[in-house]
């Protein structure tokens, strides 16, 4: 199996959750599994193309977290572990915002956190490490996992080109529509 990780801000602009949606079924059509977290923003602008696909996996903190129904709806010791280790200020989260952070363990190691993802495709606010997508990309960080953030022109080049070469699109501006 082939995964990636596709997670990123609640504030990510229009134009870039356009161009997720079009990355997200790219991949898709190829058998990657989608890793990610149902949260508003990008995490729900990867997971649309795949909602009715089996290539998605989608790690929510409890169940009907968001309206999601998934049968990755805990969160284990293991991933609270993994999250502590990562997270700089863990003694001052409460306990639902550690089960949040904790999610994002699976969505980089996957459901046994054993197998980590190939990529990481994100869209951060600056290209900061912030919130729940820093502490993933943390993880992916210290596991050497390639990390490929949106928010940078020529990341979103790169992938248009990569894109281009099987869909025949002709310009940047056409896949963003």
């Amino acid at each position: 199996m082939k995964y990636y990780t596709g997670i990123g801000s609640r504030k990510t602009p229009m134009e870039i959750l356009r161009f997720i949606s079009k990355v997200s079924k790219y991949l898709m059509n190829r058998k990657y599994t989608l890793r990610s977290g149902h949260a508003p923003g990008a995490d729900l602008a990867f997971e649309r193309p795949v909602e009715h696909s089996v290539y998605k996996q989608i790690f929510i903190p409890w169940p009907n977290f968001g309206g999601s129904i998934s049968k990755y709806d805990f969160v284990s010791e293991k991933a609270l572990e993994i999250a502590k280790k990562y997270h700089p200020r863990w003694n001052e989260l409460s306990l639902s915002a550690k089960l949040l952070i904790a999610r994002n363990s699976f969505q980089i190691l996957g459901p046994r956190l054993n197998e980590p993802s190939d990529f990481v495709i994100c869209y951060t606010l600056n290209g900061e490490y912030s919130g729940g997508t820093g502490q993933a990309l943390r993880i992916a960080d210290d596991y050497d996992i390639p990390i490929y953030n949106l928010f940078y022109d020529e990341i979103r080049k790169g992938i248009f080109r990569l894109i281009n070469k099987h869909i025949n699109q002709k310009t940047l501006e056409d896949f963003k529509k």
